[in-house]
């Protein structure tokens, strides 16, 4: 296979100052077989007046191109390089290029994927285009700032509907036609084909649509008033924040089949993964959680969509805004008004561990020198610590001005690109404040910036002091609170108050005793490390569940979570102080956001082998504790996630063994698809079911979910046998799709298994790094998440790893997995030791 070529900044920018691209006539026939598609692209473009005779490049990556001509003349195909079609002796005017090319199908969710539902035996194909794989569906200058119409023409069985970024109209015959594109870029062009289930309606004058597999219909049916109710109220939201009305035709939003990410913003077509149109029963965070998802896609409509990043290293300009548009506008515009709590307590998280790795990089960093190293940027930084920066932003600037600003970024840039240095200049239009200052602190350095809090107390006043490890500016609010004399338990806020860390001058002294609580940013505005003062500390290790707001608590559970991975407070404390406090807590998110750091990461990782029996005992514990508490109904979200838990950490298989024999526990829930898979694969683990186990459940159950579930379940067998079938499915073929190969991972390492597994440790990293290279950045960031031997929390595994860094040249996308990962090993390593 010809080596395929990354796009760097540099050639982008020349082929920017070389061309402009008008427009893209594409034809796509998707009735050729089950393997490959045909595409035939005209573009129509122009090379600069001041150029006289210039070389560039087109990509494309065929299984075969048929034909090329260049202003009606053929050109030798065979010229090809990997990826690139040379264009040569290009002169000064008009030029169209004609591209014939027969592709090839994707099942790893790059380019066209194609999936067959094992349900029902119908196919869907829908396109992923993100970064570089348009050239997978089509012929293209592939980069973000040559922006052009796109004319998408599609043939398609007869039974399909086509969906596209436009509205699409049948001409019979299986053709589809889509009403041609404003000016966007490449990366954004959308198509979703199959017999889709659709749920159609109208809003302010535009089509709106939901779409999935017809499996799923009675599902999203069930669900399609509280999606449409969500799209609606985010929509004129948007338009009273907004000048610029949105600027396509409709908005459809398909939810699509082995989907990588949670959503791509592919404007006037969103698509999402299927797994949020819900088969089984959720919690009411699970569903805050899609609301948010469909609110930041909408707002990548404006920033991404409308007005686009110039090249890869303002992708932040695209997922930051988008991030903290999403939560905000939710927050205000739904029932969904706790949506920072969950921001707080998940995805602020997310982007603190991202930060603290070898890994880290500025929210806008300046060294992207190409597409394979800008996809290493979609991470916690670019998203959680860029939203978490955009909120500082508008509590220092306010929203007024905030909003200011953006509306002039819009205007200027609109159907255009721009940068970071564009978008602090909109912004400061709109203000007396140096936001250019504010940027290069916020924006350009890297880290977590830690304020420790110390409080002196004298008679009738009290001072605290904000110690600040780091170098950004901050504007906090400190709560302050004292213990309820009522019950001695609960805590009452004694006032809010705004400091600036660093500040001016001394701390001023407070009236009044010495609270028995004082919470540096108190309403989690700011993005830091919050260490408490030590009488503060042992308030809430005693009486955090009686804290009275929800995002107070989630500030609080973040610093003891940082204080665990920063080796300050043991992993015993941690869950003894969740044990005491999670059977009070009302707040789903904060409920499943403990739950999971104490199971994830303390049990399976920072207790050591000896001392994870008894950290299980006691998660057994609070979730049983859990589940009696909600006996009486009244609390369904919470009882589902103590289920899933108790399902997860028991130790003996006999009780969950009963409640699937049952098919409910008792007391309720019944068990669904989700529960019946969640606790098939802790018994396959446990070497309580085998392989006839397995079937029975997947002939109960033969969805694309039921094929997963089986295949994690089989993966997890404490069997010799089952652990090579599972290895040589993952790494010795190519034929797993992305969530089989996903399923497959999650299921083969298993702390109970340590010595069954341990010869594999070894062979993980030749082999991921062997089919990283033949598959791509889709399976390498799955080999790289979820076939980690992250159990394995020993210094063999950590010298293998360093071994591979430095000997085998993994592609970057694993690459930059396994130095997370590594780093990730060796922080459980030293909690372990300490």
């Amino acid at each position: 296979m010809a080596c395929m070529s990354v796009l760097t900044r540099d050639e982008a920018q020349n082929r920017a100052q070389l061309l402009d691209v008008h427009r893209y006539t594409i034809e796509l026939d998707l009735t050729t077989g089950d393997e490959t598609f045909d595409s035939r692209t005209l573009i129509r473009f122009s090379v600069l007046a001041d150029q006289e005779v210039t070389d560039t490049f087109v990509e494309i990556r065929p299984a075969e191109l048929r034909s090329v001509t260049l202003d009606g003349q053929p050109l030798d195909a065979g010229t090809l390089d990997g990826n690139r079609l040379p264009l040569k002796n290009l002169t000064a005017g008009d030029h169209e290029l004609r591209v014939d090319a027969r592709m090839r199908y994707s099942r790893t969710g790059e380019g066209m994927h194609r999936f067959t539902d094992p349900t029902d035996g119908e196919t869907y194909v829908y396109t992923q285009l993100f970064m570089e794989d348009v050239q997978r569906v089509f012929a293209a200058f592939d980069q973000p700032d040559l922006k052009a119409v796109f004319d998408l023409t599609v043939t398609a069985p007869e039974s399909w509907t086509v969906l596209a970024n436009g509205i699409t109209e049948h001409l019979g015959d299986g053709r589809w036609q889509a009403a041609p594109t404003p000016l966007i870029s490449t990366y954004l062009v959308a198509v979703a084909a199959g017999p889709w289930h659709s749920v159609r309606t109208e809003h302010r004058g535009l089509p709106f649509g939901i779409h999935c597999r017809r499996s799923l219909a009675p599902h999203l049916d069930a669900d399609a008033e509280e999606l449409l109710d969500i799209t609606r109220a985010c929509f004129d939201r948007y338009h009273e924040k907004f000048e610029e009305p949105y600027p396509f035709d409709s908005y459809d939003q398909a939810f699509v089949p082995e989907f990588n990410a949670g959503a791509m913003e592919n404007p006037g077509l969103v698509t999402f993964r299927d797994e949020f149109v819900y088969r089984s029963a959720v919690t009411d965070a699970e569903r805050q959680t899609r609301a948010m998802v469909v609110a930041h896609e909408m707002a990548h409509m404006w920033f991404g969509d409308l007005v686009t990043l110039k090249w890869w290293d303002d992708i932040w300009l695209n997922e930051s805004f988008a991030e903290y548009m999403g939560y905000q506008i939710l927050t205000e515009a739904t029932r969904f008004t706790g949506t920072w709590t969950d921001f707080g307590v998940a995805r602020k998280a997310w982007g603190y561990d991202a930060d603290q790795r070898p890994s880290t990089h500025p929210v806008a960093p300046e060294d992207v020198a190409d597409t394979a190293s800008a996809l290493l940027n979609f991470d916690g930084i670019s998203y959680a610590k860029g939203a978490s920066a955009l909120r500082q932003l508008v509590a220092w600037l306010g929203e007024k001005d905030f909003l200011a600003g953006i509306n002039t970024h819009f205007e200027r840039h609109r159907f255009a690109n721009a940068t970071l240095a564009d978008f602090i200049d909109s912004l400061a239009s709109a203000t007396e404040r140096d936001v250019h200052a504010w940027a290069d602190a916020w924006l350009r350095t890297t880290g977590v910036d830690r304020l420790t809090a110390s409080v002196d107390s004298r008679p009738g006043e009290w001072t605290l002091a904000l110690d600040r490890d780091g170098s950004r500016p901050h504007r906090v609010t400190v709560g302050v609170y004292d213990r309820d004399l009522s019950d001695g338990r609960s805590l009452v806020l004694r006032e809010r108050y705004e400091t600036d860390v660093p500040r001016d001058g001394t701390p001023e002294p407070r009236p009044g005793t010495r609270p028995a609580l004082v919470v540096p940013n108190d309403l989690d505005l700011t993005y830091a490390k919050i260490r408490l003062d030590d009488t503060s500390l042992e308030t809430v290790l005693r009486g955090l569940s009686g804290i009275p707001d929800a995002l107070t608590r989630a500030v609080v559970w973040n610093a003891l979570r940082d204080m665990v991975r920063d080796g300050e407070l043991e992993p015993e404390a941690y869950l003894a102080t969740a044990a005491a406090h999670l059977p009070e807590e009302t707040d789903l998110a904060l409920v499943q956001g403990v739950l999971a750091f104490a199971t994830g990461h303390i049990a399976d990782r920072y207790l050591t082998p000896g001392r994870r029996p008894a950290g299980l005992a006691t998660l057994t514990g609070l979730c049983r504790d859990l589940i009696r508490r909600t006996e009486d109904g009244d609390h369904p979200g919470l009882r589902l996630i103590a289920v899933r838990h108790r399902i997860d950490t028991v130790a003996h298989p006999d009780t969950i063994a009963a409640w699937l024999a049952d098919g409910t526990v008792p007391g309720g829930p019944e068990l669904d698809p989700e529960l019946r898979w969640r606790v098939l694969a802790r018994l396959a683990a446990l070497g309580a079911v085998d392989e006839a186990d397995i079937a029975a459940e997947l002939e109960r159950d033969p969805s694309a979910t039921g094929r997963e579930g089986a295949a994690r379940c089989r993966a997890a067998l404490p069997d010799e046998s089952a652990k090579a079938r599972a290895w040589k499915a993952m790494f010795g073929s190519d034929d797993l799709s992305n969530y089989l190969f996903t399923a497959t991972a999650r299921g083969f390492w298993q702390p109970e298994q340590a010595d069954l597994v341990r010869p594999y440790v070894a062979r993980y990293y030749k082999d991921a790094v062997a089919v990283a290279a033949r598959r791509g950045p889709a399976i390498a960031e799955a080999a790289g998440r979820w076939a980690f031997p992250a159990h394995a929390v020993d210094a063999e595994n950590l010298k293998l790893g360093e071994k591979c860094l430095r000997k085998a040249d993994p592609i970057p996308a694993l690459r930059r997995k396994l130095v997370d990962q590594l780093d990730d090993l060796a922080r459980a390593l030293r909690i372990q030791q300490a």
